[in-house]
């Protein structure tokens, strides 16, 4: 891992491969090992001969931690990206985002266009404009003192998934209360760049893929067959729809 400052905030950076740039920024509670690397989208797309480059996002992985609301909405995170780019030295770079990264890319394709090639929102759906609730919840589950303490299942799942990838509880129970920002149906019909929407069709998160796609001015629509929010992160449907759509 490699690490830069963005505006005073520590993010650690892995990139693999040469070739075209492409930016990948996982979901919440997540980092890029577990949301890139272990799925295998480091090996697909290298092995495509794109140069792969993925950060994790601030409160996670081995970025830095920071515990007030305010260094946490997604346009703030976006930022991030567009430093790390500019870090690089790179121009413009294809960027693939899910879940929360799916979020924070469509504030940077609206804040730095010309960054941007083309866009990949995976798991989720027209929930990016409807909004994802719960957020209070997950945060509660995230301060339990013990796991037990926790009743609600969706929440509970990120406090399990937290305490397997061993992340800052805080940090992510502070991100999750400030990183859903809104973004409108204006907002999306703004976006000029060719967008794949991926979502899976058991996924209850993201909302209708589909749905987005018809605001999007130049979108097209994934589905992934049997997949929920977690599964279809790796799955090969998704990884082949992909190289098809950046043009492999």
């Amino acid at each position: 891992m490699q690490s830069f400052d963005s505006d005073g905030v520590e993010i650690a950076f892995h990139e693999e491969g040469e070739g075209k740039p492409i930016l990948l920024i996982h979901g919440f509670a997540s980092n890029h090992q577990i949301n890139w690397v272990g799925p295998g989208w480091f090996q697909t797309l290298a092995g495509a001969g794109y140069r792969v480059i993925a950060l994790d996002n601030r409160g996670h992985g081995q970025s830095e931690k920071l515990y007030d609301p305010a260094f946490y909405p997604s346009r703030v995170m976006a930022g991030d990206a567009r430093r790390l780019l500019d870090h690089l030295g790179i121009e413009q770079a294809a960027v693939v985002g899910y879940s929360m990264g799916a979020r924070i890319s469509a504030f940077l394709s609206m804040d730095a266009p010309d960054r941007v090639s083309k866009l990949v929102f995976g798991g989720l759906g027209i929930n990016m404009v409807r909004g994802i609730g719960g957020s209070e919840k997950i945060a509660q589950a995230l301060r339990s003192e013990t796991l037990s303490e926790v009743e609600d299942p969706g929440a509970r799942a990120f406090r399990v998934f937290a305490e397997q990838t061993k992340s800052d509880r805080e940090a992510l129970a502070t991100c999750i209360l400030a990183s859903r920002d809104p973004i409108t149906e204006a907002d999306v019909r703004s976006i000029s760049h060719s967008a794949l929407v991926a979502v899976g069709t058991k996924d209850v998160v993201s909302g209708d893929g589909q749905a987005l796609v018809d605001l999007l001015p130049k979108g097209q629509f994934l589905d992934i067959t049997n997949r929920d929010h977690m599964t279809a992160v790796g799955d090969k449907t998704f990884k082949a729809g992909v190289l098809d759509f950046l043009g492999v």
